[in-house]
């Protein structure tokens, strides 16, 4: 006979563990403690062997309770589907995602990169996750696998409508993060790939950086006439010649220098490798004056407040302002791009020598990294070269200037 709810509260526990029969399969189990647990009795359609699925525990799911779920595994048998295996599976799933949510995914990716990168770079990507990502809506302790693209476009908007370069690059940094879980099997897709279009166009802003030869000229000029202190202006003045990142020169280290040889070797931080920059005539002759002030120490350009520490990054800008060269024409970094522009355009260098003494990571068509001293021989003619140039247009001679192409 079927049970009811009556006859179930009247069960009493006995001596040994008894079971009560309710119908197709279905019984309750009693303990000798009184516990009451729904078990349902069926034979595998794999192994035609006798097993048991639990479905709970009275009066927590109730007998309608428990005979929907005994129909529900009734249903999956019919299609020759152990709902004991069937449940196996369902919890390997889901422990699979308690351990692959997004902010695991993220920093087993983040850990495998994190060599590569530059501290800077490492520390502000993971702020921005750690601040904008993980904390929205719980998107960090989600399934990666389950998040869809339009919650990423609602975690972007509120970081597009304070900084809309910095979404554009969460975007990029996510999409980095999907992909990586697609190949280490955590999810199956990359929801960010539709998002495509989804926020609002970025103008690229560059370095300022100004190459036309007048004015340029009559910057370089302004630089060697600068009043300050002799650290600053020693600074001003190798920038242009050596075109090294703002944050490489005002670091540099006198170790790293040999002005017999006339060069300066010393390890990029952004891009992990070691490299050499050839230097000029004219390089050599503002390190040799400044040694003078400096060469006891460690840094070549100490800073003001003690020698134990480097020049404010903004002691080049600075000095600019005071010459009246404005922001929108000259950056301490768009030396850089002054150099790219004219060793190219105007004194005909070819684009991986420039590119290997700009320190930017270069392949070779095998994709290998070069070395440090490839393309050292032309790259010591080419800084020269470049430095003469300089003269030229501070002098606005530039009628001189000639193309010269180099070979490899």
């Amino acid at each position: 006979m079927p049970l009811t709810d009556t006859a179930i509260r009247s069960l009493k526990p006995a001596a040994k563990a008894r079971k009560v029969a309710d119908e197709r399969g279905l019984y309750l189990e009693i303990s000798p403690a009184g516990g009451r647990w729904w078990r349902f009795k069926f034979y595998s359609p794999i192994t035609r062997k006798e097993k048991r699925l639990s479905l709970g525990v009275y009066p927590d799911v109730s007998l309608k309770e428990a005979r929907d779920r005994r129909d529900e595994a009734k249903k999956l048998i019919a299609n020759g589907i152990d709902p004991g295996e069937q449940r196996k599976s369902e919890h390997r799933a889901t422990a699979a995602k308690a351990v692959n949510t997004f902010e695991a995914v993220m920093r087993e990716w983040y850990e495998k990169h994190e060599s590569h990168w530059a501290e800077s770079h490492s520390k502000r990507l993971m702020r921005l996750f750690e601040r904008d990502v993980f904390p929205f809506r719980g998107l960090g302790s989600r399934p990666i696998s389950d998040i869809q693209p339009a919650e990423i476009l609602d975690m972007l908007r509120p970081i597009e409508g304070r900084a809309p370069e910095t979404a554009h690059r969460a975007l990029q940094n996510c999409s980095q993060v999907f992909r990586y879980g697609i190949a280490s099997g955590k999810c199956p897709s990359d929801p960010t790939r539709v998002l495509r279009g989804a926020l609002s166009p970025v103008t690229k802003g560059h370095f300022a950086a100004t190459t036309e030869p007048k004015r340029l000229g009559a910057i370089l000029h302004a630089l060697d006439g600068y009043q300050g202190t002799l650290v600053v202006s020693s600074a001003l003045r190798l920038a242009p010649l050596v075109f090294v990142r703002p944050g490489e020169l005002r670091k540099a280290r006198w170790k790293d220098f040999d002005l017999e040889t006339a060069e300066w070797r010393y390890f990029v931080t952004k891009t992990k490798t070691d490299h050499i920059v050839p230097l000029s005539r004219q390089a050599v002759a503002i390190l040799r004056s400044v040694h003078d002030l400096t060469g006891t120490g460690d840094l070549v350009f100490p800073s003001a407040r003690g020698n134990k520490r480097p020049m404010s990054d903004n002691a080049i800008l600075v000095a600019m302002r005071t010459l009246e060269i404005r922001r929108e024409e000259m950056t301490g970094h768009g030396f850089r791009a002054v150099a790219r522009t004219l060793l190219d355009e105007v004194l005909g260098f070819r684009p991986d020598i420039i590119e290997q003494q700009l320190a930017h990571t270069v392949s070779d068509p095998l994709g290998r990294a070069y070395n440090r001293t490839k393309f050292l021989k032309e790259r010591s003619k080419m800084m020269q070269i470049w430095a003469d140039h300089l003269d030229s247009l501070k002098s606005g001679d530039i009628a001189q200037v000639i193309r010269l192409p180099i070979s490899a």
